[in-house]
């Protein structure tokens, strides 16, 4: 099979997460071949440093603009004339290279463009039209949880037996391995405690709505601070200027992108995970949390519910107010910091790449059989 590897070639999102740790543990398996591509010119010859072991590079560079402009019209030029015979391409993004042999999988990890328009930049509204042209081809789709499996039946009018749900995998280390105390070089000297935020700054995730809560309980814990980690997206403009009115904006930490290493020493020491979005497919850095051991405060929204359950407190999306209300309750007590942890802690143990991996197979499977 081959897998469209091209969102490795990024700064590291939840969608570069998956077709690292998706090639990894398919890579582990017996019963296929797995290969992987990118459609990228200017960035060709940059995949094979990125791929795990036991996963081959395919085919000849791939122009991406071009063939984005085809593909959105017509089945030319097929996927094969690049990268050669395969069973199975994977489209990891939203949008699959048309085949003329190979079954054709896409991975839907939202539908945000038909909810939430105003949220979405232009090339990103054009990626529900791209699924229906797909699935139009005979394109099977996954989806991270069967929250968006029944979006893509109900909104794109998938059918439902061509539509599978197989939830991601998370992966944190122990406490014991974590960076002991790395996350304080991150930090003001003054802060002992922190709320961590995690996630490229974009309006989906409603940053602004916890900086407003922040702002309210800041004042009951002096020596808190709100640290806010990941790379400025469309919606830092506004991010700013939620900042810059909050009273108490002189705590508020903005880290940017962090190392991995940093990452996971901000999700260890954290008091605990604020998760405020208004719409979700999955919610990896929230369950990544969870795998941590850290305490987890998000919005009932999306595929939350479903993949979070009952082991994270979960408030009303744009609620701000309950928002402050979680999180001071939490910052408040050890004992109820420590219950909610270690529910979570027990939740994220359902959740492995290896079980994602053995979902993406059969869903191989059953697509080149029906091919």
């Amino acid at each position: 099979m081959a897998l469209d590897a091209t969102p490795l070639l990024s700064t590291r999102t939840g969608v570069g997460q998956f077709c690292a740790m998706s090639l990894r543990y398919l890579a582990e398996r017996d019963d296929l071949e797995v290969g992987a591509f990118a459609v990228s010119w200017r960035r060709r010859g940059g995949l094979a440093g990125q791929l795990p072991a036991g996963v081959r590079t395919l085919g000849r560079p791939m122009p991406a603009r071009p063939l984005h402009r085809s593909w959105a019209i017509w089945a030319f030029p097929p996927v094969e004339a690049f990268i050669g015979r395969t069973d199975v391409v994977h489209g990891t993004n939203f949008v699959v290279p048309p085949a003329w042999r190979a079954a054709m999988v896409v991975t839907v990890h939202d539908l945000t463009p038909l909810h939430f328009p105003q949220m979405c930049q232009p090339a990103t509204l054009a990626f529900p039209e791209l699924v229906r042209r797909a699935v139009h081809r005979g394109a099977w789709v996954h989806t991270p949880s069967q929250f968006v499996a029944e979006e893509v039946v109900r909104l794109l009018g998938a059918a439902p037996e061509r539509v599978r749900a197989v939830h991601l995998g998370v992966m944190a280390s122990p406490a014991a391995e974590a960076p002991d105390g790395r996350w304080r070089r991150l930090l003001p000297e003054w802060a002992s405690s922190y709320v961590l935020a995690l996630g490229t700054v974009e309006p989906r995730k409603d940053l602004p709505s916890l900086v407003r809560a922040f702002g309210k309980v800041a004042g009951a814990h002096p020596s808190t601070a709100l640290v806010i980690a990941g790379p400025d997206g469309w919606g830092a403009g506004g991010l700013a200027d939620a900042i810059e009115e909050c009273p108490a904006r002189d705590r508020v930490v903005r880290l940017g992108w962090v190392s991995d290493a940093d990452r996971d020493s901000l999700l260890h020491g954290a008091a605990l995970l604020a998760y405020p979005s208004v719409y979700e497919g999955f919610g990896l850095p929230p369950l990544e949390a969870m795998a941590a051991g850290t305490p987890v405060v998000a919005t009932s929204c999306g595929a939350l519910e479903e993949v979070l359950g009952d082991s994270a407190a979960l408030v009303r999306p744009g609620d701000a107010g309950a928002l402050a209300g979680a999180i001071d309750g939490l910052l408040g007590s050890e004992r109820d910091r420590s219950a909610l942890a270690e529910r979570g802690r027990l939740r994220a143990q359902r959740y492995t790449w290896q079980a994602c991996a053995l979902g993406l197979a059969d869903l191989y499977r059953d697509a080149a059989a029906a091919r």
